[in-house]
């Protein structure tokens, strides 16, 4: 039972004691007063009546007129006039009928008054005795109309106490919500300061939790810091603080085998030309500036086309990957206008030729990089800041124009989607969840996300077709019964009507929601944090997990990460990549699963291609892996990783 309800039961308790007990001494002091008056009644009527019969002739016709007569002037059970040997001279009795008190309550309070008793004389002789008793029925109604006010007056009192002590109770409730809300969320890894309550015990237990918070909150910190600080020890050129060759080309190969929209984009490359000579002609200081520079300005063009990468593939070669962008020609002009700006600043002799071409999905990185790289040469070879665009082969290409490409999704989507089915398995082999992306019918074959996702993007129709996806991946749960894992894209995350829509479908299948695991870009989590925590909030309540995918070298920069609620994450298969033999990157695994571990996150890595990848994984402290390496035997939910 609750605090509340056991406040609540107390403070009725009490009322009823209250009510109970006033109203039992009310009534009994009330029964014990008119018993006391109608004991004195009783005696003065039968000495007066004694008196008067005393004083006068004692015919037995007079008597029994003068009986009458009192008997019908006052209020009587009965009055006797018995002689000294106690024989009945002359007697009159009434009905005790009361028709307006309950039966049993006055049975409950019944008057226990003896009769009045006095002695007739005769002369100097005793005549006999007369005996009066008082007619109840008055003292039953007076008690009864008394009981009713009392019992209305303490109705009202209740009443008014009930309301007083309901003003109370949600006063107390307040911050001991807060406190509650506290203390779940330290039990799911959420460190939240919370407002101190002015009750005083409750103020020594917040104050005590917001220290545990702060606490831990710092040392989150920290360990985020030191990890960030690994990361850039280990990943990036210690010049200009970008991504060193490998981790950049893992990057790309990612990207290249991505079921996601980031599975096409642009690839571009910047050369500074005659590098050793400008060293020289420079000086060193002034050409690591350069490299700087060059670097910086690339880092502008990803973060202005969105979440780019860029990368120091040698001494020379700086390369920038932006996902889901496609326009060449805009991307080229700024790329060249930003280039001729920084060569003329260092003067004449600093030439930074530059290429640009398109990736999709399933193509070979080795020829992609080959070709670009063979471009970036012709430029290099028409000397200073020329330019050269790989042009996209037209066999890869499904549709050239906007109107075909929606059109064919708009078709595809009322035809119905599939959904493919990719098992995250843990150390052990057992299930954690099948990854599910989508499928669409295009030109007749089943095309993988990768190929449709980035003109799903460009279109809008991002959350028409996660809504399609939600609705196969409830289906699926209900008919096999096992976990799914749902990709929500960042544009249906800021769409109200999806959100009310997703929240609404999985109320209505309440049964399987703990069966619904809820994954987000990681880069929702550094644009659009408040978006995020209202749906994860949102989903737990419903009983869904909530995660990021593609979670890579900027994991510790997620603002308010303990407050997010996350269940889980997903590394990206970037840095998965080889890790069987890249010390550097082990070590940055083993920090980023230490930090979600004491945060509660489970951490899952993607891209996983062989069974010693995996294995090295899960000493690192990974509890889940997937990728093209990972196979599922449905019968006993083991794996083959």
């Amino acid at each position: 039972m609750s605090l509340i309800k056991q406040l609540w039961l107390t403070i009725a308790v009490l009322l009823l004691l209250a009510f109970v007990g006033s109203l039992l001494i009310g009534v009994t002091s009330s029964r014990h007063y008119i018993e006391q008056e109608v004991r004195i009644k009783n005696n003065d009527n039968a000495n007066a009546l004694a008196l008067s019969m005393s004083q006068m002739e004692k015919d037995p016709v007079i008597l029994e007129l003068l009986l009458a007569a009192q008997f019908d002037t006052g209020h009587y059970q009965h009055i006797a006039l018995r002689d000294p040997q106690g024989e009945l001279i002359e007697q009159r009795v009434a009905s005790e009928h009361i028709d307006d008190v309950p039966d049993w309550f006055v049975n409950l309070v019944r008057f226990e008054v003896p009769p009045g008793r006095a002695v007739v004389q005769d002369g100097w002789q005793q005549y006999g005795t007369l005996e009066l008793a008082s007619q109840h029925s008055f003292a039953y109604r007076s008690l009864w109309r008394s009981t009713l006010e009392l019992t209305g007056w303490f109705a009202i009192a209740g009443a008014i106490s009930l309301l007083l002590a309901a003003w109370i109770v949600r006063t107390i409730r307040r911050p001991l919500r807060d406190v509650v809300s506290q203390a779940q969320a330290i039990g799911q890894r959420r460190f939240m300061v919370a407002n101190e309550p002015r009750t005083r015990e409750l103020r020594e237990v917040v104050q005590a939790m917001n220290q545990l918070s702060q606490a831990v909150r710092h040392m989150l910190g920290e360990e985020s810091d030191k990890l960030d600080q690994l990361r850039r020890r280990m990943q990036h050129d210690p010049v200009t603080d970008t991504l060193t060759r490998a981790p950049f080309l893992d990057q790309l190969q990612a990207h290249l085998k991505s079921e996601k929209d980031d599975a096409s984009g642009t690839l571009a490359m910047v050369r500074v030309a005659r590098l050793a000579e400008l060293n020289q002609q420079l000086g060193h200081a002034a050409t690591d500036t350069l490299l700087v520079r060059i670097a910086r300005r690339l880092d502008q063009l990803a973060n202005l086309y969105g979440y780019g990468t860029v990368g120091r593939l040698n001494g020379s070669d700086f390369a920038l990957i932006l996902p889901r962008h496609y326009d060449l020609e805009a991307l080229g002009n700024d790329l060249a206008e930003r280039l001729h700006n920084l060569g003329e600043e260092f003067g004449a002799t600093v030439s930074l030729p530059s290429a640009l071409c398109q990736y999709s999905q399933g193509e070979s990185r080795a020829e992609l990089l080959a070709s670009l790289d063979g471009a970036l040469a012709a430029a290099e070879a028409r000397g200073a800041n020329a330019q050269e665009v790989v042009d996209l082969p037209a066999s890869s290409v499904l549709y050239t124009r906007h109107d075909e490409w929606r059109q064919a999704l708009a078709e595809a989507l009322e035809q119905g989607i599939s959904l493919a089915h990719y098992p995250v398995l843990d150390s052990k082999g057992q299930l954690i969840h099948f990854e599910v992306p989508s499928r669409l019918r295009l030109k007749g074959e089943w095309r993988p996300a990768g190929v449709f996702l980035p003109w799903i993007s460009r279109l809008a129709m991002a959350p028409t077709l996660d809504l399609a996806v939600v609705s196969a991946a409830l289906a699926d749960v209900e008919s096999s019964g096992k976990a799914v894992a749902i990709n929500l894209s960042a544009e249906s995350l800021v769409d109200g009507h999806f959100v009310g829509e997703l929240l609404a479908r999985i109320q209505a299948h309440q049964g399987i929601a703990d069966k619904l695991w809820f994954e987000l870009p990681q880069s929702v989590a550094l644009q659009q944090p408040q978006a995020l925590r209202t749906l994860c909030h949102a989903l737990l309540g419903l009983g869904c997990k909530v995660g990021l995918e593609h979670v890579g070298t900027q994991f510790g920069k997620i603002e308010g990460l303990q407050d997010l609620g996350l269940s889980f994450m997903k590394i990206d298969g970037a840095l998965s990549q080889e890790v069987e033999s890249r010390s550097d990157q082990q070590s940055l695994l083993r920090g980023m699963a230490t930090l979600a571990h004491s945060l509660g996150i489970l951490t899952l890595a993607e891209g996983v291609e062989s069974r010693d990848a995996a294995q090295v994984l899960f000493e690192l402290g990974l509890d889940g892996v997937t990728g093209p390496g990972i196979r599922h035997r449905e019968g006993n939910d083991a794996g083959d990783a």
